[in-house]
């Protein structure tokens, strides 16, 4: 218990250097957010924390009975479900609708059959809750997609902002469906700028044209939710707003940016990362944007990052980080 609490101090102290005011966490039992809690009660918790439960089972059965966790700090919430439907593309986990290009044979494979999938769901919307499922080839986002239209219809009553989690690898008949459906695409930009030297060998030329679309998605009407995906990739945001807008990694390749047609502006990138990730965890009313009436939630960078280069944006220090109108990081 101790070791846990020292890291969790450590945590929340890494998150403050990099300007992170608060987190959606992807998938906690009861004993987490209970930990969480007492570290709030204690005023020891200076961080926000938009929770998921970790699957369908005996912590949404609490959530479900108790209604959804929000805590008077406004430094703690739960009211929404992390599944998966299928597994990672280095992998060759992820379910593609036809064989990997540098594996014939083989289409990755679903968790499990699209019914149990929409039964989840079911489940899920029945609770008036979020649903957030990691889908990463093109046929594990249509099984979700297909699932959602379906769950959707049957609980209208439900408050929605249903997030794909990665929304990897789409088809051109799919990526319209996140804004006809209300459904965030809740993408992490380093994923393509991590997967770019290695994903083409996978998917091919034509399927890599519908990855990581962050432009067509956006084009499309669809609300974008952008975050790193920590601890699989590294967690600082500035890392993945550069590679948002460049498309390129740190080093500058590929020179003018991978697939660049998928750029989005600095602008653009910043709002997914601040308050449109809000709106992904029904908090755009409290944080996301600095504006009267909202909590005081802000950071102070060593540049502009809306002047410089954008290959510089990767670099941007943070110098102090607000809570609530309380410095709760300093740049030593």
């Amino acid at each position: 218990r101790d070791r846990l609490q020292a890291s969790l101090s450590l945590a929340i102290q890494q998150l403050l250097s990099l300007g992170l005011t608060g987190v959606h966490e992807m998938g906690i039992d009861r004993s987490v957010l209970e930990l969480y809690q007492r570290r709030i009660d204690a005023g020891q918790f200076p961080t926000r924390v938009y929770a998921f439960t970790d699957g369908a089972g005996e912590t949404l059965d609490w959530l479900c009975k108790k209604g959804a966790y929000e805590d008077s700090s406004g430094r703690l919430a739960m009211r929404a479900v992390k599944l998966y439907i299928d597994g990672a593309m280095g992998s060759r986990g992820a379910a593609l609708l036809a064989d990997y290009s540098d594996e014939s044979g083989n289409s990755g494979l679903l968790f499990m059959p699209p019914g149990d999938l929409e039964a989840r769901f079911d489940k899920v919307l029945a609770c008036g809750f979020q649903v957030g499922v990691h889908a990463i080839g093109d046929h594990g986002n249509r099984v979700v997609l297909d699932a959602l239209e379906s769950s959707i219809r049957k609980f209208p009553e439900n408050p929605g902002r249903h997030r794909v989690e990665h929304a990897q690898t789409l088809t051109a008949e799919d990526i319209p469906r996140f804004a006809e459906l209300d459904v965030i695409a809740a993408m992490q930009p380093t994923h393509a700028t991590s997967d770019m030297y290695w994903v083409e060998d996978r998917l091919g030329a034509e399927r890599v044209l519908y990855a990581y679309a962050w432009r067509s998605l956006l084009d499309s009407g669809a609300r974008l939710a952008l975050g790193s995906d920590f601890p699989v990739e590294r967690v600082n945001p500035m890392l993945g707003i550069h590679a948002a807008v460049t498309r390129q990694d740190t080093d500058g390749w590929p020179p003018g940016g991978w697939y660049p047609q998928q750029k989005l502006s600095t602008e653009e990138a910043v709002r997914g990362f601040t308050l449109d990730a809000a709106y992904a965890g029904f908090m755009e009313k409290s944080v996301g944007s600095l504006e009267s009436g909202k909590r005081a939630d802000f950071i102070v960078l060593d540049q502009n990052i809306f002047e410089i280069e954008p290959a510089r944006i990767a670099n941007v220090k943070v110098l102090q980080t607000w809570l609530d109108g309380e410095l709760v990081y300093s740049y030593p």
